[in-house]
């Protein structure tokens, strides 16, 4: 049997031995919406029903801030962008495009430069609008104050100051936050490292899990500093793995998260009987697999489906290496897993090096090798084995005592699975 699955801008076929009973895991299938534009000018067009105090017509804001996010998300930013706008200056006439301004929020990634800013909003659509790549690590902030977790909330200087403030971002399953989407745009993707590395340091605590919402520490400390920062509005997507909108939310925040997470969890969340001896696990492609560092997810995605000791084997072309020097600087001090888990324990968490923690985690317990098109002495580094996969799975089939059973992810990055424990 041969199976197809994303590899960064294209696919790959693994051949899977007749041995061995194979099951692919697939998201469920659900309808996308027509068409994104009208999806989301049907769903602006909803928020008087919901609370005029919601229309920035109310506020009759000087300033405006939109923070969007980088590229390593598939939010089809060229589609909503041009509506939001549209819809914003219709509601405010006399507002001054110059007082617009576009927020790039990618956390702790690179800051996009000005031809890659330039490629991600062109200038044709941004209508006269201000464009800033936010830096977590240099850009000017806004101090709000601690959450109840003890999270600093620092935030864009210039998205903060903003009198009315939009986010727009993807609902996604999430390892530790439990879903994406609500204020983690601006929290994390505009936020000061600080905020950034306290909050994701909450991600060892009781319940801080994929498909977890309420009770979810990390996910409620993003909650509680969105609160404090104020965003007025939020534009939220759930999509499917072809990159298809299927929902397109718009209102408060919290709102918009509780009602795309049950959607998300609908559609990503897979029950299972019982788990299985080796994983093939493909991330979902660009830009899911866009660098080692945000293939991890798929990583640890995939863990929860294999029966402890059992086998993965990860797809991800990471075509940009490793994604963050931090993390490579860290992991490579180290012989292995079980060094890096013990170090970090004893250190404490930092941002970068809390990857090094999570492939760990899912090393230390499964046999993992990885097809991707970095240097194979690198991965060695970074204590992940270099493999040709079709190669690969034939020879654990081959060493497996009695029929081995085959779990096919081909979105790791955000099918998640409940259930089984076995």
């Amino acid at each position: 049997m041969d199976v197809t699955l994303k590899y960064g801008t294209e696919l790959i076929t693994v051949h899977i031995p007749e041995s061995a009973d194979s099951r692919v895991l697939e998201p469920r299938k659900m309808a996308s919406v027509p068409s994104i534009p009208d999806a989301l000018t049907n769903a602006l067009s909803s928020l008087a029903t919901q609370d005029k105090n919601i229309l920035p017509s109310r506020h009759n804001p000087a300033r405006v801030a939109i923070a969007i996010p980088d590229e390593t998300r598939p939010l089809p930013v060229g589609k909503l962008l041009p509506v939001l706008l549209d819809w914003l200056f219709s509601q405010l006439p006399a507002l001054d495009p110059a007082q617009v301004l576009i927020v790039i929020g990618g956390g702790l990634h690179p800051p996009l430069d000005g031809l890659a800013a330039a490629r991600h909003i062109p200038t044709e659509m941004r209508c006269g609008c201000r464009v800033l790549s936010h830096d977590a690590n240099h850009s000017p902030t806004v101090d709000y104050g601690y959450t109840s977790w003890g999270t600093p909330v620092l935030v864009n200087r210039e998205y903060a100051e903003a009198e009315y403030k939009i986010v727009v971002g993807q609902i996604d399953p999430h390892q530790f936050v439990g879903f994406t989407g609500g204020a983690k745009g601006v929290v994390i993707g505009c936020g000061g490292a600080p905020t950034i590395e306290h909050n994701h340091g909450l991600m060892f605590q009781e319940n801080a899990r994929v498909g977890v919402l309420e009770g979810n520490p990390v996910r409620e400390d993003l909650n509680e500093a969105g609160e404090m920062v104020g965003i007025d509005l939020a534009v939220n997507c759930v999509m499917a793995p072809n990159k298809e909108v299927i929902e397109i939310l718009t209102g408060r925040p919290l709102d918009t998260l509780r009602l795309g997470a049950k959607t998300c969890a609908s559609l990503y969340g897979v029950y299972l009987e019982t788990r299985f001896d080796i994983l093939i696990a493909s991330c979902g492609g660009y830009p899911k697999d866009i660098c080692l560092y945000q293939a991890q997810k798929g990583l640890n995605m995939a863990s929860q489906a294999v029966k402890k000791g059992g086998k993965i084997l990860l797809l991800a072309a990471s075509t940009q290496g490793v994604g963050d020097d931090v993390y490579f600087d860290y992991v490579s001090q180290f012989t292995s897993p079980e060094e890096v888990l013990a170090d970090f324990k004893k250190q404490g968490f930092r941002m970068g090096a809390h990857k090094a923690y999570l492939f760990g985690s899912t090393l230390s317990q499964y046999e993992v090798a990885i097809c991707s098109e970095m240097d194979p002495g690198i991965l060695q580094k970074c204590h992940l084995r270099a493999a040709d996969p079709s190669r690969v799975v034939a020879e654990w089939v081959e060493n497996f005592e009695g029929r081995a059973t085959i779990g096919i992810i081909p979105n790791a990055n955000t099918t998640y699975f409940y259930g089984s424990e076995n």
